[in-house]
């Protein structure tokens, strides 16, 4: 059902009409102001009714710039390529799993193992290869000690790139590593020993102890230190080094933490790093296939990243979210991120399902936060609670085509979701979107009337209205693996996986909306409710405990998710910890939920619209 037109409301800014030029795209630079905007009251014509608007800038991406991609890497030859290139790169790795050659030996067993599941990883191509990552991890964590291991099973001594890549990569398989194992790489005064000359073999060492700082858990002192150590050093020897592929390796690295780190753009990034490198291009390695086939994976994935785009456009067009002036239009970005954190071919209904529902929910909350009027969101709360088609009875004429969409959207979803898990999953479903709206309801409230709640109940409340669940929950139903009723409890809310990272959200994306709706009339947030508790802070003191509570945080969503005792495997966690990756994204420079003209849409053009070249 379309959603009806409500009168033009705010300025709308232009719209890309034309972005392809030639053979290559062309991206209309706009002039919107990053600075807060400050809310306007308007009365809409035809109804006398005055409404809060937030001015959002418009939708980036065209309906009819996305009907007009194309690309030629659907066709056949590039799958018969690719899947030679797989059959090929299958044939190398068991050939150094059961004996030494050229690219293995007794001097460098491990290391190299190690080299080689961490490149098949960042290049994105790991799909092809589960059976093998096991059996080379397997043989690693064979030679892991107290002490952690050297490049190789024969050696006597430990060192630090073995060591960390090791626990890095084996902590991320569910493998039961400690993290002491640093400690035997500290000096006496507690520093990590390193050499004043900063030679390649060090910075690579260096740059892995980092990465595996960032799976720290709960109370482990020594990644604390390792990262502050590694921060530091790396930020130094970044200055000295001439632009190369370990320059650009270690810049990625840095800016794209580990919770923000978005395996489609770390492959993209990667096949420039790995094509640059001199040490991943000796006529030795045989690597020269890895990197043809991650470039052929690439852009197979983006010939289905087009054809799923173009059928989210139209969904987006036919509904008429087009017509509405007032909610922000974000369903090319959430694609963007979903397709970012599952590029399997046969997940579609994940990513569009997620594209479609996180949509809903930013137009739900631009209707919640601003637009709507305290009698109409009491209507629009029932009709959500009453779920049914005749519901729309009693609602304004705006509302009537949101409430159909979303109840043909979330029913969609659930018929799909009973393909693979052999049940009803619509109560599910509806149960994560009453807690929604109930949420959305008392903030509602608090905001008309001026009340500002205590930090823990802004909090427990913010969780829930964030909307983390709802962009979890049916998205994952639907990706063909049975979810039984006792993991599914260990993933949804109110589990401790989803409580953290309900918290992260929206603790740090009060950190940087706060000031914007405070602007608009919106009173309550993270920072309001901690100095409206502690009269003496400051605004920086409140940020500051809050980034301090974000912190912690982090690092006991890294033992819900990885720890070895679990009961759910990592397998099914993955996609509700990559959600919270791709939402924590969007606040990686600013509020990417409202401001998507620059990283965001830098994000959509290499992940999405442009092919990588071959």
């Amino acid at each position: 059902m379309a959603l009806l037109s409500v009168a033009p409301l705010a300025p709308r800014w232009c719209v890309h009409k034309s972005l392809v030029t030639s053979s290559k795209v062309k991206v209309v630079r706009r002039t919107i102001s990053t600075s807060i905007r400050m809310c306007r009251i308007t009365t809409v014509s035809g109804e006398g009714v005055q409404r809060r608007i937030a001015n959002h800038h418009s939708n980036l991406w065209d309906h009819n710039f996305i009907q007009s991609l194309s690309t030629p890497y659907g066709a056949t030859s590039y799958h018969e390529r690719a899947q030679k290139l797989v059959g090929e790169v299958k044939e190398m790795i068991n050939s150094i799993s059961v004996k030494d050659g050229e690219l293995i030996t007794p001097c460098n067993d491990l290391l190299m193992r190690l080299y080689v599941v961490d490149n098949i990883e960042r290049l994105g191509i790991d799909r092809h290869f589960k059976s093998e990552i096991k059996s080379a991890l397997d043989y690693v964590y064979s030679y892991w000690n107290e002490k952690g291991i050297g490049c190789a099973r024969d050696s006597v001594v430990a060192d630090l790139n073995s060591t960390a890549l090791g626990l890095r990569t084996l902590r991320l398989h569910g493998y039961p590593v400690s993290s002491d194992v640093l400690e035997h790489f500290r000096e006496q005064k507690g520093q990590f020993a390193c050499s004043a000359i900063q030679t390649e073999g060090d910075i690579r060492s260096v740059l892995n102890l980092f990465r595996a700082s960032q799976i720290a858990f709960p109370g482990e002192k020594v990644m604390e230190e390792a990262e502050i150590f590694s921060t530091i050093y790396l930020k130094e020897a970044i200055l000295k080094l001439p632009v190369c592929g370990l320059s650009r390796e270690i810049s990625y690295v840095l800016e794209n933490g580990w919770h923000i780190n978005l395996p489609r753009l770390e492959a993209r990034n990667y096949i420039d790093v790995f094509g640059q490198d001199p040490i991943y291009l000796t006529p030795n390695m045989k690597t020269q296939k890895l990197l043809e086939l991650a470039k052929l994976e690439f852009n197979m994935f983006h010939s289905l990243q087009q054809q799923e785009l173009k059928l989210l456009s139209r969904w987006w067009k036919d509904s008429g979210f087009s017509q509405m002036t007032f909610p922000r239009h974000r369903h090319v970005e959430y694609y963007t991120l979903a397709s970012c954190i599952d590029c399997e071919p046969q997940h579609s209904s994940f990513r569009l399902g997620f594209a479609k529902i996180s949509h809903l929910g930013t137009v739900l909350d631009d209707i919640y936060d601003t637009f709507g009027t305290m009698d109409e969101l009491e209507l629009f709360t029932a009709a959500v609670k009453r779920w049914h088609p005749s519901a729309t009875e009693w609602l304004p004429e705006y509302m009537k085509g949101v409430y159909m969409v979303l109840y043909e959207t979330v029913n969609e979803m659930a018929g799909e979701a009973e393909k693979s898990q052999g049940r009803d999953t619509l109560s599910y479903a509806r149960k994560a979107l009453e807690a929604y709206i109930d949420a959305y309801m008392k903030e509602a409230k608090w905001i008309f009337s001026g009340f500002l709640p205590t930090f823990e109940e802004y909090l427990d409340n913010g969780k829930v209205s964030f909307g983390y669940r709802i962009g979890t929950l049916q998205p994952i139903l639907t990706l063909g693996i049975p979810f039984p009723h006792h993991i599914l409890q260990e993933i949804d809310f109110p589990s401790r996986l989803s409580d953290v990272a309900c918290s992260i959200l929206r603790l740090k994306g009060d950190i940087l909306t706060y000031q914007a709706e405070r602007n608009r009339g919106e009173k309550s947030s993270c920072i309001s409710c901690y100095m409206e508790e502690y009269p003496e802070s400051t605004e920086d003191d409140a940020i500051n405990h809050i980034n301090s509570m974000v912190s912690k945080l982090l690092k006991e969503l890294n033992w819900e998710y990885l720890r070895p005792d679990s009961n759910v495997p990592i397998t099914y966690k993955k996609h509700a910890f990559d959600i919270l990756r791709a939402f924590y994204y969007l606040y990686k420079y600013r509020d990417g939920f409202s401001v998507t003209n620059y990283e965001i849409k830098n994000l959509v053009m290499t992940t999405v619209i442009e092919p990588v070249p071959l």
